[in-house]
Parts: C-alpha cells; structure tokens; sequence
C-alpha cells in the first residue's frame, strides 16, 4: 500500500497526458505534453506554433495555466499522504477505499478533461480568419480525442497517456494487490 502510494509521485515528475498534430505540413509533429501543473511543449515552440494555427479557424489559445493546475498537486499529495497512513495502519478495507476514492478523482478528471477539449474545440470565434462547415451547415468543431486518434481536416490528432499516467496506474494496482494481501493474511 505504501509504495503503490509513493508511485503517485512519478506525477509530479512525468506528464500525465499527451496530445500530438500530425500533418502533412509539419514533417515533425507538434505535440503538447499535459502534466498535473502544467503544459508544456513536446518539442521546441510546438505550443506556440499550436496556438498560431489554431487561431487562424478561431479556436482559443492553450493557456500558461489552468484553474486544476493548482488542484491537482494539492489532490495528489493529500492522496499520496493518505494512502502511505493507511499503508502503515494496516488496515487492508482502507487500502480498497483508497482505491476506490482515487478511481472515483481519476474519472472526475477525465472528465473534466474532456470537458475542456470539448469547450476549446468548439467554442470557436465567429469572426476567425476561416470557417469550416459539416455537411449539414453546422460550424465543424476541432476537438481532439479524449484517448486515442481522430481524423481532424488534414490533421490527425493523437491523445494518449504518458509515463506519469502509467505511474498512477501501476500504483493504483499495486494497491488492490494490498488489499488482497492483506485480507489473506487476516484469514489465515
């Protein structure tokens, strides 16, 4: 329970996320790695050069900083101080509710991402530099994946996990793996 608790710190040191462009016009895509504090770019000014092109269809700009840029480390320490004391009581149901609780955040999170994808790539400017309509007339919307890849006019956008993430998820099972232990060790 405690070290799967301590492997939430590879959050603070790897990016949790991670979206790349791909196109035709960028022989190197650009990319832009999400970490629990901030954004940063994949390689060299891909941020800026993201937020150049998108202005161009009216999307908004990535921003220095988010309002859960100052949540989630506060979350994830409380979290990680919270497992690594359930850890050294032993008490292998907590080690579950851990579990559960941490689950129950990493949801909430997606989801909040989502909803940030969603809103950056539809809430577009109306009086951007160019617009682009869906066979119905609708306004197209730019948003990227939640997970996984999509076709986006002549991009192809990618959203995947990264090492941060894998962290996480190693530790979060690391945990069940606790909890099974543990209740072995009470029955015997």
């Amino acid at each position: 329970m405690i070290v799967g608790s301590l492997f939430l710190l590879g959050l603070f040191v790897f990016p949790l996320w991670n979206i790349t462009l791909e196109a035709p016009q960028y022989p190197i895509p650009l990319g832009m790695d999400i970490h629990i504090d901030k954004f940063t770019d994949t390689h060299e000014f891909d941020i800026k050069n993201i937020n150049l092109m998108n202005h161009y269809v009216g999307m908004q700009y990535i921003p220095e900083t988010i309002p859960e840029f100052k949540i989630f480390p506060i979350v994830i320490g409380i979290m990680i101080a919270l497992g690594v004391l359930i850890g050294f009581t032993g008490r292998y149901k907590l080690f579950m509710v851990w579990f559960v609780v941490m689950s129950l955040m990493g949801i909430a999170g997606m989801y909040d991402f989502y909803l940030w994808e969603y809103d950056y790539g539809h809430n577009l400017d109306p009086k951007a530099i160019m617009t682009f309509k869906n066979p119905d007339g609708s306004v197209m919307g730019f948003q990227p994946p939640l997970f996984g890849t999509k076709d986006i006019l002549n991009f192809t956008a990618h959203s995947y996990p990264r090492t941060g993430a894998y962290f996480m998820f190693a530790g979060m099972m690391l945990t069940v793996v606790a909890f099974f232990v543990g209740k072995k060790e009470v029955k015997k």
